[in-house]
């Protein structure tokens, strides 16, 4: 008979920024989630644009996620915008996604970020979901955002008003 206290939960990722190092497994996990990844390149130079803003999640001593976010400072408002993310299906529902985005939106608020927001295929139910669950709703579409001509919804969190 197995009780409650002999379960063990697995350990929590290490979220840490990304170094140089780490770009050829994010370009991996990238290149195996997006129909349209992003190249080794495109990594490379996020890292010196948003070197504060960039994080990866460390299980088991393997990267099995990252996100990209960046600043934008629209004159009115200073706002965190997530540029990518994703986890490596093999490490998916292990709550490493909300563990990278909370350790995200943390920095955003430590760089006086008003809110979050973020660009989602509008196919993309189950990111939607995630986003949802987390705060984040429907702001409006983008009609043919993506390569293939597929709308993006740009989904928004705000931390104060």
């Amino acid at each position: 008979m197995i009780r409650s206290h002999d379960i063990i939960p697995p350990p929590h990722p290490l979220i840490r920024r990304v170094t140089l190092a780490d770009i050829p497994t994010i370009v991996a996990i990238e290149n195996e989630a997006f129909a349209d990844p992003w190249d080794n390149a495109i990594f490379t130079e996020a890292l010196s644009y948003y070197p504060t803003t960039y994080f990866v999640a460390v299980s088991g001593g393997n990267i099995a996620g990252f996100v990209v976010g960046a600043i934008e400072d629209t004159g009115e408002n200073i706002y965190g915008h997530i540029c990518n993310f994703a986890v490596h299906p093999q490490y998916r529902k292990q709550k490493i996604g909300s563990a990278l985005l909370n350790r995200l939106e943390q920095q955003f608020m430590i760089e006086s970020a008003t809110g979050s927001q973020l660009e989602v295929r509008e196919s993309n139910l189950a990111a939607q979901q995630f986003y949802r669950c987390r705060g984040y709703q429907n702001v409006f579409q983008v009609g043919g955002y993506y390569a293939n001509g597929e709308d993006a919804l740009v989904m928004m969190k705000w931390f104060r008003f």
